[in-house]
C-alpha cells in the first residue's frame, strides 16, 4: 500500500502517488479501465483530470460514478472569467458523472493578465467560490506551470486563501534563483 500525506488544506490524506489523468486524453475506454484496475490494485486514491485534458474526464466518468467514495477528485478549469468557469465545472460533474468535486483548480495561471482575469472581479474564482457555496466543489485550488509559477503562487495565496497550489518541482528548477 502506498503512504499518505495530507494533500494542502483540504483535510484528504492522498496517497503519496496521484493519479494524473491527462494520461486519458486520448486513450480507448478498454485502456483507461485497465489503468483504473491498477490504481484499484495498489489503492492509489487521488485523481487529478482537468477539463482540457481530452477525453479524459469522460473516462473517468464510469469508474467515478460508481467508486466515488474511493477518490478525492480533483478537476481543473482553465477559464479565466465567471461565466465560462462556471459552465467548466458544471460540464466536468457531468462528464465526470458525480454531483461534486473534492478539488477544483484555475488551471495553468501563468501571465500575470490571466491571473488579473482570473482572481479579480466577475473572473474564475468567483465562480468557484460560488460552486463551493453550493455544494458542488469541496477545496479551491490554482495552478501554475512556468518559471513565474512561485510568483503566481505568492501573489494568489495573498488574494485568497487557497486550499492547495500546484506547480512543477523537480532538480533542475529547483537550481534556478529565479525559481
Amino acid at each position: 500500500m502506498i503512504n499518505k500525506l495530507p494533500f494542502g488544506k483540504t483535510g484528504h490524506l492522498s496517497t503519496r502517488t496521484l493519479f494524473g489523468a491527462a494520461a486519458f486524453y486520448q486513450v480507448t475506454q478498454a485502456q483507461a479501465d485497465k489503468a483504473m484496475e491498477v490504481l484499484f490494485e495498489y489503492g492509489v486514491n487521488h485523481i487529478d483530470t482537468a477539463a482540457s485534458y481530452g477525453d479524459s474526464e469522460i473516462h473517468l466518468g464510469p469508474w467515478i460514478e460508481k467508486y466515488r467514495s474511493h477518490f478525492f477528485l480533483a478537476s481543473k478549469t482553465g477559464e479565466r472569467y465567471y461565466k465560462e468557469a462556471r459552465e467548466s465545472i458544471h460540464r466536468s460533474l457531468e462528464r465526470l458523472r458525480t454531483d461534486h468535486l473534492d478539488l477544483i483548480q484555475l488551471h495553468a495561471v501563468v501571465e500575470d493578465s490571466e491571473w488579473d482575469a482570473a482572481t479579480g472581479p466577475g473572473g474564475a474564482l468567483e465562480a468557484a467560490i460560488a460552486a463551493r457555496e453550493e455544494g458542488l466543489v469541496s477545496s479551491i485550488g490554482i495552478t501554475s506551470h512556468s518559471l513565474h509559477a512561485p510568483a503566481i503562487h505568492l501573489k494568489s495565496l495573498e488574494r485568497f486563501d487557497f486550499d492547495s497550489v500546484l506547480l512543477p518541482y523537480n532538480y533542475m528548477l529547483m537550481q534556478n534563483p529565479a525559481y
